[in-house]
């Protein structure tokens, strides 16, 4: 065993028996192992959270020495070093093997350089593995992605990593010339701070092991070589989403914990504090609407806090604003009307302002009847009059029915009342 090699490399699965956590894949009945072993397998891409298996799976299958198989990068490597293997792509045909073309992190990979993949694909010169830690839905364009089948990796569970170190453990043992243990409490400290992800167990193991002289490996040692960790957010992704979905849904749910928990996840995850400020400003007028009209003057404060106040403290007004809004009631009269009007207007056209609200600024204007027979709302005895200001093809219309929670059933009774009066006025003017 090489020790110069770093863990991960060393306790790399070399067949689909070793790998860990993955049995849906690599189970002798599965699909997707009847596939690969009989090597007739098609291009596709698998999607799954980092540390679980994908690289390395890409690894057993280049050991069928009936492909000629090459690995990229997506982040280092171009449409110039695809098309230097493209060149011998003839020669490799004629030899009857495949060309099987790895792309790690395809994601990183431009909607050109993933067009440029395309011919390649349907005349059948290369086979595709892809690998990818984000979903493909949202970052493989279309053409490619209906040219691809996608398999899913499972995230790794506690278990699935206790046996991953288990096992490097005793691969230690026969490089380092220590035997080591780990206690019970560092390994339940280093599944944390590995964020569930094997490669990243590894090499804090390993960094613990050739930075002491000790055998017993304790939780203390394993804090010490994590100084800090970041939680995995990718502001691009499909976690990013998750996120923000999560929060956004725990605080329409009134649940001022989970409100908490997703929003200071997000912001110690690296988010820019003003992204989470939109969505929260947003979610003051979509779903506490008017139910509580403070709510949007609550949020702009806390943007102007943060924005004044900066990191760390700023932080503090984000979260108060938080609560506040998950325990506020919650209306989203505002929303629909929002659509319900869009609608109307789509469907109406848009329809000529009627002549009595009209502005008639010139004296043709007023010959024409602009602003003709209108009435000041001022001049009646209770600010209402009974005229009225949508056009005559949808007079009448009701577009804002307001809810029965916080402020807007205050609001109802308002409305109920303009209206009645309204009403009257119309009466008795006819």
């Amino acid at each position: 065993m090489d020790r110069n090699k770093p863990l991960p490399e060393i306790m790399r699965p070399s067949s689909l028996d070793e790998i860990v956590g993955q049995e849906h894949l690599t189970s002798k009945d599965s699909h997707f192992r009847k596939m690969i072993e009989s090597g007739d397998f098609q291009s596709f891409v698998m999607w799954g959270p980092p540390g679980v298996g994908k690289t390395t799976i890409a690894r057993i299958i280049s050991s069928d020495e009936h492909l000629d198989f090459y690995h990229f990068s997506a982040v280092s490597t171009g449409i110039p070093g695809l098309r230097n293997i493209l060149k011998g792509a003839d020669s490799i045909l004629k030899a009857h093997k495949r060309l099987v073309v790895f792309i790690d992190e395809i994601h990183h990979f431009t909607k050109t350089q993933q067009d440029f993949l395309l011919p390649y694909l349907e005349d059948g010169t290369i086979t595709l593995i892809a690998a990818t830690t984000e979903n493909p839905s949202f970052q493989l364009n279309n053409a490619l992605l209906s040219r691809l089948s996608v398999f899913v990796l499972n995230p790794l569970s506690k278990d699935d990593i206790l046996t991953i170190v288990e096992r490097a453990v005793q691969g230690i043992k026969s490089w380092s010339l220590k035997d080591i243990t780990v206690t019970e409490e560092a390994m339940k400290e280093l599944i944390h701070l590995s964020g569930k992800d094997a490669r990243v167990s590894l090499m804090i193991l390993e960094g613990v092991v050739r930075s002491t002289s000790e055998e017993k490996i304790s939780a203390e040692m394993i804090q010490e070589m994590v100084k800090a960790t970041t939680l995995r957010y990718d502001r691009q992704g499909e976690e990013h989403y998750n996120q923000i979905s999560a929060l956004h849904k725990s605080l329409r749910g009134s649940d001022v914990d989970a409100s908490v928990y997703w929003a200071k996840r997000i912001l110690m995850s690296g988010e820019d504090p003003r992204f989470l400020l939109r969505r929260l400003i947003r979610f003051a007028s979509e779903d506490v609407g008017l139910a509580d009209p403070n709510a949007l003057t609550f949020a702009a404060a806390a943007k102007e806090s943060y924005l004044f106040l900066g990191i760390p403290e700023g932080e503090l007004a984000i979260l108060q604003l938080v609560i506040y809004l998950a325990l506020s009631p919650k209306s989203n009269s505002s929303y629909i009307t929002e659509k319900k009007t869009a609608k109307l207007i789509k469907d109406t056209g848009y329809l000529e302002v009627p002549l009595h609200i009209r502005n008639a600024p010139t004296g043709l204007m007023k010959d024409l009847g602009y602003g003709s027979g209108y009435e000041y709302s001022h001049e009646f005895p209770q600010g209402i009059n009974g005229q009225e200001y949508l056009p005559d093809e949808i007079s009448g219309k009701r577009l804002y029915e307001p809810g029965n929670r916080g402020f807007e059933e205050k609001l109802s009774r308002r409305m109920q009342e303009i209206r009645k009066i309204k009403e009257r006025l119309k009466n008795e003017k006819n």
